[in-house]
């Protein structure tokens, strides 16, 4: 199959070429760097099919646009599918494949970074000792033994975050539909949402984004947590609604803010815009507080992941060509189906 694979860096062409040499796949796969959406949906003119990232727009136009250009099917590099327009895919025939899951422990990994630099304020600590400043006032923290952590969504990477913080001394709520086994062998226990919320030192989110978790951890939920919380968010942006999350910093319910997803990241994430002046005014202001860590969508990014999703899209590619259905397929009902913020999920 010929095949445009859009928003293309260079890891992304390593590990694609190299899945599709070894599963002699044989497809030709056409490296695209701009992003998809409605002014470059034409550079997939002749391809039998798209395969798109997290931040491509694969909306009803988008669609509509590359069904008149005979494109058969889309293949996602992610588990996320928020950004497909699964109801108009499904009404013009075109399958979407995606990555349900690569490496969990990626992304809990970079979550339990984020939270140790946080608390430690290694951010901070290494500028001042690049400077020669080696001062300690306004670099204490607190010991994670003990402490509360709150686990929303026990997926693969909930769990894989719960036995980490578990193996610091945490003790460990969740709130899932779906309670596991696995987190209560490891501990844990599963808590209502409020009562989490309410309980937690620390809130680490790792559910899907859904019209159901759209801003979920807005106003109201930040105003029944503890003061001083660490409020941690790996999964997708828009599950926090970033003027409350500001608002809670300046006053000071949110203690701690450790971000690798930002609702408004498709104009921002992926790309260098270290010569450029900040043009989203939410974000800037994120970046002025010293309670802050943003790092840019990067929580996947392992050796081990990068290989594992482009065997699983080269998978996908092979079983759309063979079958006419992804191997991952995923189809409009999941997207309608009421998802709870507390519904694990893969990222």
């Amino acid at each position: 199959m010929r095949v445009s694979v859009f928003s293309t860096k260079r890891y992304d062409r390593v590990h694609l070429e190299a899945a599709n040499a070894a599963a002699g796949a044989g497809h030709e796969l056409v490296f695209l760097e701009p992003h998809l959406g409605p002014d470059t949906v034409s550079l997939a003119a002749g391809s039998d099919a798209v395969c798109a990232f997290v931040n491509d727009v694969v909306d009803r136009p988008v669609l509509a646009a590359l069904h008149a250009l005979r494109v058969r099917g889309i293949v996602l590099r992610s588990a996320g599918y928020n950004n497909v327009d699964l109801v108009a895919a499904g009404e013009l025939g075109m399958p979407v494949g995606r990555v349900p899951a690569y490496s969990p422990h990626a992304v809990a990994e970079h979550a339990a970074a984020l939270i140790l630099s946080l608390n430690r304020k290694i951010h901070r600590a290494y500028a001042r000792v690049r400077e020669g400043n080696f001062e300690l006032d306004g670099l204490l923290g607190f010991d994670l033994h003990g402490r509360t952590a709150g686990i929303v969504g026990t997926g693969k990477i909930g769990l894989a975050l719960a036995r980490i913080l578990a193996g610091f001394g945490c003790t460990i709520l969740a709130s899932d539909p779906f309670p596991s086994a696995e987190l209560e062998r490891i501990g844990g226990r599963y808590v209502p949402l409020a009562d989490l919320l309410a309980c937690a030192d620390i809130v680490s989110l790792h559910c899907p984004l859904t019209p159901q978790t759209r801003h979920a951890i807005d106003a109201a939920a930040i105003a029944t947590m503890k003061p001083g919380v660490m409020l941690i968010n790996t999964s997708r942006g828009a599950v926090i609604d970033t003027a409350a999350v500001i608002d809670g910093l300046k006053c000071g319910r949110i203690g701690y803010l450790g971000l690798d997803v930002y609702e408004e990241e498709g104009d921002l994430f992926f790309e260098d815009l270290s010569g450029q002046v900040l043009q989203d005014d939410a974000f800037a202001r994120l970046l002025t507080f010293p309670n802050v860590l943003i790092t840019g969508h990067q929580a996947f990014f392992t050796e081990e992941a990068l290989r594992a999703i482009a065997e699983t899209t080269i998978a996908n590619l092979n079983a759309l060509e063979q079958g006419g259905i992804p191997l991952h397929p995923v189809r409009a009902e999941q997207a309608l189906a009421p998802r709870p913020l507390s519904a694990g999920a893969d990222r």
